[in-house]
C-alpha cells in the first residue's frame, strides 16, 4: 500500500540517525515500518467496523422502526467520517502527497465526501431513513479504494491552496450529484410501489415523495455550488501556472455541460409540469453525464485531468 512507502522513507531517515550503530539502525527502520503498517491497519478497521455498524443501523430503523437504531446509525456514520479522514491523512503522510495522487485516493477522498454530504444533508432535513442506501455505496468506495495498489506511475499533482480547494470541491459536487442519483432512484422505485399499492411499513418509514425530491434538490444545489467554486479555482490555479486565465481541454467543456445540465435540473424540479418522476428521471441522466466526466474525458481526453 501507499502508506508501506511512507514508512520506507521514514525508515531512511532512521537509518541516518542511528549511522555508526548497524544494529540500533535495523531495529529503529524495523519497528518504524510496522508502526506505519499497523497504524494504516487501524485506521482501515476502524473506519470499515463504524460504516458496517452504521448500515446495519440504519437497516434496523427501517425495518423494525427502531428509533434508537437510527440514532446510532447517525453517530457511528460520524465516527467513520473522522476515522476515514484519519485514514486519508496516513495515506497523505504516507506517499508525501495529496489522497488524490492516484486512483485509489481519489476513490477514497470520493467515498468520505459522499458520507459527509449525506449525514449534513440528513441533519438539514431530520431524515435517516435514506442511510441504509448510501452506506453500501459510501463502504464500496472506501473498500475499493483500500485495496487498490496506488498508481506508482502517476506523477505528482500540482500542488497550492488553489488547486488543492479545486479538486476537492470538485470531487464533491461528484460526491453530491451521485447522492441526488440515489435520492432520485429512490423518489422513482417508491412512486411506482406506491402506484401498485405494494404499501408495507418499511415503504412509510421512507421520506415522503416531496421530501425526497427537496433532499434531491438540496444535494444538487450543493453539487452545483461546490462544482462553480471549484472550477473558478482551477482557472485562477492556471492563470498563477501559465500566466494565461484559459488554455483549452475537454474537461472545461464537459464541466460546463454539468453545470447547465443540473441548472436546467433545478429549474424544471420547480416546475408543476416536470416536477417529480420527471424531474428525478432527468437527474439520473445528469449523473451520466458525471460519470462521463469522470471515467471517459478524465482517462483519456483530458490533457490536464486524471483522477479528478
Amino acid at each position: 500500500m501507499g502508506q508501506r512507502s511512507g514508512a520506507v522513507r521514514r525508515a531512511r531517515r532512521y537509518v541516518i540517525l542511528g549511522a555508526g550503530n548497524p544494529g540500533a539502525t535495523f531495529v529503529v527502520a524495523f519497528h518504524a515500518a510496522r508502526l506505519d503498517i499497523a497504524m494504516d491497519h487501524f485506521f482501515f478497521l476502524l473506519t470499515l467496523a463504524a460504516y458496517i455498524g452504521s448500515f446495519v443501523a440504519y437497516i434496523g430503523y427501517l425495518v423494525r422502526g427502531l428509533d434508537w437504531a437510527a440514532r446510532l446509525g447517525s453517530l457511528l456514520l460520524a465516527g467513520g467520517l473522522v476515522a476515514h479522514y484519519l485514514a486519508l491523512l496516513e495515506r497523505a503522510r504516507g506517499l508525501h502527497t495529496v489522497p488524490y495522487h492516484d486512483l485509489a485516493g481519489s476513490m477514497s477522498l470520493f467515498g468520505w465526501l459522499l458520507a459527509l454530504t449525506y449525514l449534513s444533508l440528513e441533519l438539514f432535513h431530520r431524515q435517516r431513513s435514506v442511510g441504509a442506501f448510501v452506506l453500501p455505496f459510501v463502504l464500496a468506495f472506501f473498500v475499493t479504494s483500500h485495496l487498490s495498489p496506488p498508481d506508482r506511475l502517476a506523477a505528482p499533482p500540482a500542488t497550492g491552496v488553489a488547486f488543492a480547494f479545486h479538486v476537492t470541491l470538485s470531487i464533491l459536487a461528484y460526491a453530491a450529484f451521485g447522492l441526488s442519483c440515489v435520492l432520485s432512484l429512490i423518489y422513482l422505485g417508491e412512486q411506482r410501489l406506491l402506484h401498485e399499492r405494494r404499501v408495507g411499513d418499511v415503504l412509510w418509514r421512507l421520506p415522503s415523495l416531496d421530501l425526497l425530491d427537496r433532499m434531491s434538490q438540496s444535494s444538487v444545489l450543493v453539487g452545483l455550488i461546490s462544482i462553480a467554486i471549484g472550477t473558478v479555482l482551477g482557472f485562477v490555479w492556471v492563470d498563477r501556472l501559465t500566466g494565461n486565465v484559459w488554455h483549452y481541454d475537454p474537461k472545461y467543456v464537459v464541466t460546463l455541460l454539468v453545470l447547465v445540465a443540473y441548472v436546467f435540473y433545478l429549474r424544471l424540479a420547480r416546475n408543476p409540469g416536470w416536477r417529480g418522476a420527471r424531474a428525478s428521471q432527468l437527474c439520473i441522466f445528469n449523473f451520466a453525464i458525471v460519470i462521463f466526466s469522470f471515467t471517459v474525458v478524465n482517462l483519456f481526453l483530458s490533457h490536464a485531468h486524471r483522477y479528478f
